[in-house]
């Protein structure tokens, strides 16, 4: 692929971007960055302060006074709030859909752009999240959108959840989906949507090994190479 380049992927939850962006960026031996953490660790944060996640002014305070930083560690980005690797504590459901509730806010949204364009300043990285290609790095060398049917996804997230050992009803995860959804896509503010020049990948049925390939096919046609 020549020189590093800036890949983004993104999708709605459940699609597998986690999964095939950390299995591309060890492939391409790229930097894995999970942009979702970032919104993640502030709704942790937001959380455990019981902060007011309708006040503007509140989550502009939590803002100014949460300090996240990002270590690469091993090739991996690692997100750490208040000096502490916030590792699996940010994963469940209800920190993910504070994540995308406290996200509709300019405020959130502005005060981690800075973060994420720092980190793929020096290109080789793989970007996951929700608005990487269209907002954070309309730049980007390739844009990827990943996608799945809903049942699917449903099905990725509950043997995630069960993996990992924690609750996973499937209605609730059905219904927290769904809802996660709604609030992504039609948020004012960086909705949930491919960006024109995005290449689109319906990834149901398919095997992370088979969309990682098909990434690479997709960008070795635009290069030329192999």
């Amino acid at each position: 692929m020549g020189k590093k380049s800036i890949i983004t992927i993104d999708g709605p939850a459940g699609a597998g971007k986690s999964t095939v962006s950390k299995a591309l960026a060890k492939r391409l031996g790229y930097i894995y960055l999970d942009t979702g953490a970032l919104y993640r660790a502030l709704a942790y944060n937001a959380l455990n302060l019981k902060t007011d996640l309708d006040d503007a002014s509140a989550l502009n305070d939590l803002c100014s006074t949460t300090s996240v930083i990002l270590k690469n560690i091993n090739g991996e980005m690692k997100v750490y709030v208040g000096g502490k690797d916030v590792g699996e504590k940010i994963r469940t459901e209800e920190v993910g859909l504070t994540a995308s509730k406290i996200s509709t806010f300019a405020i959130v949204r502005q005060s981690l752009l800075n973060l994420q364009r720092e980190a793929g300043r020096n290109g080789g990285i793989v970007a996951e999240g929700r608005d990487m290609g269209s907002v954070v790095f309309p730049y980007a060398d390739y844009k990827f959108y990943l996608d799945a049917n809903v049942e699917e996804r449903i099905i990725r997230r509950r043997k995630e959840l069960l993996g990992k050992g924690l609750s996973a009803e499937y209605q609730i995860i059905q219904k927290d989906m769904m809802e996660r959804d709604k609030q992504d896509s039609e948020r004012a503010i960086a909705p949930l949507k491919p960006s024109a020049d995005s290449i689109i990948i319906d990834s149901t049925g398919l095997s992370v090994f088979q969309v990682v390939e098909e990434i690479i096919c997709r960008i070795s046609k635009n290069t030329g190479r192999e």
